[in-house]
């Protein structure tokens, strides 16, 4: 319990340092983001690690269940050691909320926020409790890699049923419903139903969709139904239709799966590793290129229905609902998913003045 302790003090204390030196960087949303996925969801991993490696499920769970044995205690220690890192990231979050609340200029207490979170990180931790085990059973390499594999597909598939258990969602109204299926339809998306997310005090304008061919949803959150005209939600659309035809979360999985191949024979001893850490490292570095051509692929579908200009219009509307300045790099950053939003813009527009 003291290393617990000690975790969740330093996660408290780097979201506090991150805090003051993302709201004092120009462009602060897009430095919070980057807060987020590089440091704070980082660290939260790491206390997983040393969670796992100091036996802190079964140590917490003591005699009440026969770890060693039991299938039922070996998911509990699991889950344990998973919600216990996703405190720790609660941790490292809670000292941020204001700070995102007056870059954003919106009304989103600490309190709800964090309740959000921690929604979020209770069904992450029951879902990844599923997987692990089976992955502890001692399989051989490909039998783990056949395993994750199918955990993968399996989230995706479910992805419709899922979210809606982590995040709170309503159908739309019929006014609303009305509304949608004019959009997709001139933005050529196909989904089976819609769902709303509820967003009124995060603001956050954004359309994702999820599932299998056939029964896929479109989730919508309740700001961009709200802050949104409709040629811009119309061309935002148009670029989930165009992710969808690129396989842009398809590449994501599959650079996800292809790095963690020569990690898992590494972790096996089953092979030399430096080439072995290399091959991962190459793997991430070529899915994310693969997934950033994908993106722009994306915006050409979307530029092809709907107008380069409309897209890029509807890409600075989105960025300024959400406070943040378009970036752009000279070098696309071969670490990110996407290429800087300010670049996708110019991209857009100099398409538009080609025509």
């Amino acid at each position: 319990m003291t290393t617990a302790g000690a975790l969740l003090l330093v996660a408290f204390v780097i979201g506090l340092v991150g805090n003051a030196v993302a709201r004092r960087l120009s462009n602060p949303v897009s430095k919070y983001r980057l807060l987020y996925g590089g440091v704070l969801l980082p660290f939260a991993l790491v206390a997983y690690v040393v969670f796992r490696s100091m036996g802190f499920g079964p140590a917490l769970l003591g005699s009440a269940l026969a770890t060693d044995a039991s299938l039922v205690g070996g998911l509990v220690a699991d889950f344990l050691e998973l919600l216990a890192a996703g405190f720790v990231g609660l941790a490292a979050y809670a000292p941020t909320v204001r700070g995102v609340r007056e870059a954003r200029d919106i009304d989103l207490s600490t309190p709800r926020a964090l309740a959000r979170m921690a929604r979020w990180v209770l069904g992450v931790s029951v879902l990844a409790t599923l997987v692990l085990v089976p992955l502890e059973g001692g399989s051989s390499t490909l039998a783990t890699m056949a395993l994750l594999a199918a955990f993968v597909v399996v989230v995706q598939v479910a992805a419709p049923w899922v979210i809606p258990l982590l995040r709170s969602t309503r159908r739309p109204t019929d006014a609303a419903a009305e509304r949608l299926d004019a959009l997709r339809e001139r933005a050529a998306l196909t989904v089976r139903d819609a769902r709303v997310l509820e967003t009124d005090s995060e603001e956050t304008a954004s359309a994702t969709v999820r599932g299998p061919p056939g029964y896929r949803r479109l989730f919508v959150t309740s700001t961009f139904l709200d802050a949104l005209d409709d040629e811009t939600a119309a061309a935002l659309l148009a670029i989930q239709a165009g992710r969808l035809r690129a396989r842009v979360l398809a590449r994501t999985m599959a650079t996800v799966l292809a790095a963690a191949v020569p990690l898992f024979v590494l972790f096996e001893d089953a092979g030399p590793a430096l080439p072995l850490l290399g091959a991962s490292v190459a793997a991430v570095l070529g899915g994310l290129l693969l997934t950033r051509r994908g993106v722009q692929a994306a915006d050409d579908v979307a530029a092809e229905r709907i107008g380069p200009d409309a897209v890029a219009a509807a890409l600075e509307r989105y960025a300024a609902v959400h406070g943040m300045e378009p970036s752009r790099r000279r070098v696309p950053n071969p670490l990110s998913r996407t290429p800087a939003l300010g670049d996708r813009i110019d991209r857009l527009r100099a398409q538009a003045t080609a025509e």
